[in-house]
């Protein structure tokens, strides 16, 4: 298969990024961004065409956790030494980070993507939705500081009315995001969500599996770029097709990420993006009449009020508290492990090693 040859601006090279290549630190080497990555094997774009990649042994052993390894979306400092290969010498500083919890590795900070401009929060509107599952979606982009875009898909599996209730019931929880709502099948409301994509950003789709996210990225892009599993039309659900993250430059301008589905996201260093996706609740809270009020029997408690005026729905306050405190178990757990990785490094006193401290002191002064 012909590889597509674009050049960087198209795969979202910048001004800030050139900057960047004109330090020390990455000049004498060629640049590319990476595309693909699977059990640690780096596809990587550059405006001459795809390249295995594999990472330096010293940036290998030297790494700390795994968000020191390259992710889909970063830019890299690469040399070539063989046909279609390279070695990767450094990551490029990333401009944003889309990152979850990964329950499968013990709560570590999973990175989902990289120097993203917008996350598409891809749901179905039968089975799949679920305002509590967009908030946090949301959450993750405002943790990171790119912007959204609601995707509603499977619009032709419900009625009209149906669908205005849905978006009503968004917009009620969920302000200033714009919302598409599209059918894949009868490619209603893909021109208006073509209209939002900016040619060189790069767009995140955030979704769980089967509610058509590699469809959209086929009806954007105008032809196949992604493999489609058939529809079970018992759970009007598609079969899971996306099994590894992967970068697709699009011919008519926006750069996708699509993602493999993810019915769990649990919360990773998202305190600034709860506080900008339930900022309502937040404002709230700083008017209340206790300094140390609890939200929950206080007299007085802003909060409280809101809810029972329905100026605040209880829905959306009981998922934020849900998702404070797995933030909070989050930070508590990344605190814990950084001490004991500080105490590993200090060196035990032992008599041993006191008597040797003692006769090189007593060498030094004399």
């Amino acid at each position: 298969m012909k590889q597509q040859i674009l050049n960087l601006e198209d795969l979202g090279f910048n001004s800030t990024l050139a900057q960047y290549q004109e330090e020390e630190k990455y000049k004498n080497f060629g640049i590319g961004r990476v595309i693909s990555e699977h059990k640690g094997r780096y596809i990587v774009k550059t405006d001459k065409g795809e390249l295995d990649a594999q990472l330096l042994g010293s940036l290998r052993f030297s790494a700390t956790s795994k968000a020191d390894f390259p992710a889909v979306g970063d830019w890299l400092a690469i040399s070539e030494y063989d046909e279609n290969k390279a070695m990767i010498h450094s990551i490029y500083p990333r401009k944003s980070v889309i990152a979850r919890t990964d329950i499968g590795i013990g709560g570590e900070r999973q990175i989902i993507a990289t120097n993203i401009d917008c996350g598409l929060l891809v749901q179905a509107v039968d089975r799949d939705f679920s305002i509590n599952r967009l908030e946090r979606y949301l959450t993750i982009c405002n943790a990171a500081k790119v912007q959204a875009i609601i995707v509603l898909t499977k619009i032709d599996l419900i009625t009209k009315a149906d669908l205005e209730t849905k978006i009503e019931q968004i917009s009620k929880r969920i302000k200033d995001v714009p919302i598409a709502a599209i059918s894949n099948i009868e490619q209603e409301g893909i021109d208006n969500l073509k209209s939002l994509i900016q040619k060189g950003q790069t767009y995140c789709l955030l979704g769980s599996s089967g509610v058509g996210k590699s469809s959209l990225i086929n009806n954007i892009a105008g032809k196949e770029c992604m493999e489609v599993g058939e529809i079970n039309y018992e759970v009007s659900r598609g079969k899971h097709t996306t099994t590894h993250r992967e970068l697709i430059i699009m011919e008519n301008g926006g750069i996708f990420i699509d993602n493999p589905g993810m019915r769990m996201v649990g919360m990773a260093e998202v305190g600034s993006g709860l506080e900008t996706t339930f900022n309502l609740i937040t404002s709230l809270a700083k008017t209340c009449k206790f300094n140390n009020c609890t939200h929950i029997h206080e007299e007085g408690c802003a909060i409280i009020e809101a809810i029972e005026q329905e100026a605040l729905e209880y829905g959306a306050y009981e998922n934020f508290l849900k998702m404070e405190r797995e933030n909070a178990r989050f930070e508590r757990r990344a605190a814990q492990k950084a001490q004991k990785a500080l105490k590993a490094q200090k060196p035990k006193y032992t008599k041993k090693n006191r008597k040797q401290n003692n006769k090189d002191n007593w060498n030094h002064y004399n």
